[in-house]
């Protein structure tokens, strides 16, 4: 019988993801994500006691463009999600994927000793974690 191998969402996050303000406006965050190649921004806390939030590029096309507001105008913490779902490094990815699944997430932020270190997507654990040898 052979040994499964667990794949841990430390060994498929993303770590170069981008932080952003929640006082930047969605023009400034799009010109982040244009930047960095990415669909979702990590929102920094603004204290010891917050919690981060996240903004994603669906965020901004539902909450902006679909309601013909102009982006120079809106700031991130009137559209992010806020608080996000944490991902500990240490899970697998299988029950990882679950708790996607569960609360019909498709991207949540991993976190270590309140530190965000990473972003994990469902498309990081397919293609990082199923096709690894």
């Amino acid at each position: 019988m052979s040994k499964k191998i667990i794949v841990r969402v430390r060994d498929v996050m993303k770590t170069n993801f981008r932080m952003v303000d929640g006082m930047s406006t969605v023009a400034e965050a799009l010109n982040t994500m244009l930047e960095a190649e990415t669909m979702a921004l990590v929102v920094q806390k603004r204290h010891a006691d917050d919690e981060f939030g996240m903004v994603m590029l669906s965020d901004i096309a539902r909450q902006v463009l679909a309601e013909d507001k102009a982006p120079e105008r809106i700031n991130i913490y009137e559209i992010m999600s806020k608080p996000v779902v944490e991902i500990k490094p240490e899970m697998d990815i299988r029950y990882c994927a679950r708790l996607f699944a569960r609360f019909r997430i498709s991207r949540a932020l991993v976190a270590e000793k309140g530190e965000a270190i990473g972003v994990v997507s469902y498309t990081d654990m397919v293609i990082k974690g199923m096709c690894r040898k």
